[in-house]
């Protein structure tokens, strides 16, 4: 006699590395248990984790990977909000702001992609949250304050090393430490870790011990652009706008190896930059070319810039999407995708203008994953 059973498993697709439930049919010889319930349980999540500021789920797929159970999640852009339901089954909530830190269930990680807001640095102090007061990472602090959870992971822009002259990063680690936090920070690039962008962002990690933390290693390798473009997509909606064509076409047509190559800037108003110091091109030695304003000396004011298949992507932003000189278009939502480590059956039920906003903001999937990994694992050791 057998026992028929449906339970929940998860199948890694070997194609993207990514873990997806799925109901499976199969027989066991009866019986199974002594008595006549028989069940199978999903493997427990060994840590919860929250994700706020979520966009589309960078940190989520993060926790995925590592065996956290993310128990909530909050972005309040409506568009973010679409994808992240396409590919996780849940709605974010909305604005954190209006979210009491009692609502939120209990967590063992918090993780927050936030953005980069200037705190107040003058007059009278009246306690503990005056600086920050307004800004995002307050929200932060008032869920940690409440939860106490033992492993922080935050992600920032480079910038953050350097805003406000150091001010902004020296409060956000303060504010950690008197919340009773260990912190460590630095700042990582994700063509370092398989991606063909060069991506530096700051990473912070902070537990409620004083342990040693291990950043992940470079992976080694040299990612290229070549590695993820498909090059039989002929999409024209990808083409490069005919004056970009000209000017690439221009370029190659007089230039030597090293050259510089002054435009016709003629079509600028000479009371503009553009106009009045001249635009120039020139193509880097690992094959990238790049437009400034200047003279042949000043470069330091760059207009456009082209990838080629064979060197990295500049860093995919909300509202910039890499070109590539020599297939002569921008890359699609599939290879932006790739670009920042999603998996290619990653839904977008958004535009293509939304999916490349929305992939611009995100985290690079693979580095996350990595640095989560070695956060439990130091948690693990030291707990």
């Amino acid at each position: 006699m057998f026992t028929l059973i449906r339970a929940w498993t998860v199948r890694l697709l070997s194609d993207t590395g990514r873990a997806k439930p799925w109901v499976s049919t199969f027989f066991l010889p009866r019986p199974l248990f002594e008595n006549e319930e028989r069940v199978f349980l999903m493997s427990k999540k060994k840590y919860k984790g929250i994700d706020l500021f979520c966009g589309i789920g960078g940190f989520r797929l993060a926790m995925e990977d590592n065996n956290v159970e993310c128990v909530f999640s909050s972005d309040n852009d409506k568009f973010a909000q679409e994808t992240y339901h396409a590919n996780f089954g849940e709605v974010p909530e909305g604005d954190i702001k209006k979210i009491e830190a009692k609502d939120i269930p209990n967590f063992d990680i918090l993780a927050a992609g936030f953005p980069c807001q200037p705190f107040s640095y003058a007059g009278e102090k009246q306690g503990f949250n005056d600086e920050i007061r307004g800004t995002l990472f307050f929200d932060i602090c008032r869920i940690l304050e409440y939860h106490k959870p033992p492993m922080v992971f935050l992600e920032n822009v480079k910038g953050l090393k350097s805003h406000e002259n150091g001010k902004t990063l020296n409060v956000i680690i303060e504010k950690l430490k008197e919340l009773g936090y260990f912190p460590h920070w630095t700042i990582l690039s994700s063509l370092d870790f398989g991606l063909p962008q060069k991506r530096e962002r700051w990473y912070c990690v902070a537990f409620r011990k004083d342990v040693d933390f291990s950043w992940p290693k470079p992976i080694g390798g040299h990612p290229t652009l070549r590695d993820i473009v498909n090059l039989n997509d002929d999409n024209p909606s990808l083409r490069l706008p005919q004056f970009e064509l000209d000017r690439i076409d221009y370029h190659f047509s007089i230039a030597k190896p090293g050259d510089r190559v002054k435009h016709d800037n003629s079509k600028y108003e000479p009371h503009t930059k553009k106009g009045k110091y001249g635009i120039y091109s020139f193509q880097k030695p690992d094959g990238s070319l790049r437009f400034h304003v200047g003279d042949v000396a000043k470069t330091q004011i760059q207009e456009a810039f082209y990838s080629c298949l064979d060197t990295y992507a500049s860093t995919i932003i909300a509202n910039r999407t890499p070109k590539l000189w020599d297939i002569r278009r921008k890359l699609s939502v599939l290879e932006a995708q790739r670009l920042q480590g999603f998996p290619d059956d990653f839904k977008f039920p958004v535009s293509d203008a939304q999916a490349y906003h929305q992939l611009g903001n995100s985290v690079s999937v693979p580095i996350i994953k990595l640095i989560m990994k070695e956060m439990i694992r130091t948690y693990d050791k030291n707990k």
